[in-house]
């Protein structure tokens, strides 16, 4: 893809870079990258721009932890403008608002890409501090046993009549299997693409 981005266009080598949900759509915010942006993007797969106030790479997050997630990286027509779709994890705009834009981009299950984001997040940024970085340390067969141990549980509190406790249990159940599946390299929406190709069969 680098081949087809024109970094040449302008006098300073920045293009724009055009920041999405890739969920929602909403367009978050406008950034500029320069080739070493760029290349520091697609390496890591989280959004770095290069700062023409501060005129060095800045990483959306870096001080925040609010990091964009790269999903998808498209180029114009004229190769001189970008679309980068992400998976934002927290508020984008330094206001604290959900996009550049003042824009509302929440839902609750939306709720669930945020969450995918800070799982991920936690597992290529281990800290002794955090429970879902002890679970990625116990390694693929303790995660896969604890969203067992959730199932049962979940089954049981299914069988009364607490329907807080039976979604507290689901609720456990849902995070630690979207921990095993980030330890897999999967995401939900593998597995809604899944659910997707049944349903066209049926």
């Amino acid at each position: 893809m680098n081949s087809e981005i024109n970094f040449d266009k302008s006098p300073d080598g920045l293009i724009p870079a055009v920041i999405q949900d890739a969920e929602t759509g909403k367009v978050l915010m406008l950034g500029y990258m320069n080739r070493e942006a760029y290349d520091k993007t697609v390496d890591e797969q989280i959004v770095t721009f290069f700062s023409r106030s501060k005129q060095r790479l800045w990483t959306k997050g870096e001080t925040s932890n609010n990091f964009l997630h790269v999903r998808e990286i498209l180029v114009d027509c004229d190769g001189d403008t970008l679309l980068i779709k992400t998976n934002p994890a927290g508020p984008v705009c330094h206001t604290g608002a959900d996009t550049c834009f003042e824009e509302v981009n929440q839902g609750k299950g939306q709720f669930l890409n945020y969450l995918q984001s800070i799982i991920h997040d936690r597992k290529v940024n281990p800290s002794e501090k955090s429970y879902t970085t002890t679970l990625f340390n116990r390694g693929v067969n303790k995660i896969a046993q604890k969203v067992g141990e959730e199932a049962v549980e979940l089954v049981i509190e299914a069988k009364d009549s607490n329907d807080d406790l039976f979604k507290g249990e689901a609720a456990d159940l849902l995070f630690h299997f979207l921990v095993l599946l980030e330890q897999k390299n999967m995401s939900l929406d593998d597995i809604v693409t899944v659910l997707q190709s049944r349903h066209q069969k049926q």
